[in-house]
């Protein structure tokens, strides 16, 4: 399984070919990326996420979150 990491710390997010094929997931888990951006983008809270998906952690949205809008000031930069 190949794991990316960011900055030398353990990445929120995991991609292999053998799990979905190669889409972005929460690490640790088969959930992907997607699922929480879609929530989000249909008005759904974290809290909504979380029931419905418990393998995921609270602390690998946070991070992803982090990452993302790090990410974001990076290219508008």
């Amino acid at each position: 399984m190949q794991r990316r990491s960011l900055c030398g710390m353990q990445s929120p997010i995991s991609v292999s070919r053998d799990v979905l094929g190669g889409t972005p997931v929460f690490a640790g888990t088969r959930v992907p990326v997607q699922t929480l951006l879609d929530y989000l983008e249909a008005g759904e809270t974290i809290d909504d996420f979380l029931e419905g998906f418990p393998s995921v952690k609270r602390e690998q949205i946070v991070s992803f979150l982090e990452l993302a809008k790090d990410r974001l000031i990076e290219t508008a930069s």
